[in-house]
């Protein structure tokens, strides 16, 4: 599904803010996803996973509506990791080997 700039005809909410869009401004809108701001649509980020690279799949995360992905850790974990045995294990051996914390 792409995403088109159209003029808003009817008062909407960005989809990745959760501000509302004024008549007449211009957004992105895509069919069954809604509508976004220009700018919203630059900081719609996709996460890698910390285990595997792969993406983490922040479309279809269950905090998806409470994540502002441009803020929050950059640790995340996809589900296919997350459900794996010993989850918590791989992830904290994957942050060991890529992230470099100081001495506490």
């Amino acid at each position: 599904m792409s995403w088109r700039s159209i003029p808003m005809k009817f008062p909407g909410t960005c989809t990745v803010c959760k501000k509302k869009i004024e008549v007449g401004e211009v957004a992105l809108w895509a069919k069954g996803l809604g509508v976004k701001h220009q700018s919203c649509a630059e900081a719609d980020v996709e996460l890698d996973c910390a285990v595997c690279g792969g993406k983490a799949g922040c479309n279809q995360c269950e905090f998806m509506d409470d994540c502002d992905r441009t803020k929050v850790s950059q640790l995340c974990i996809c589900k296919k990791c997350y459900e794996a045995k010993d989850s918590i294990v791989l992830y904290r051996e994957a942050v060991s080997r890529n992230y470099k914390f100081p001495p506490q």
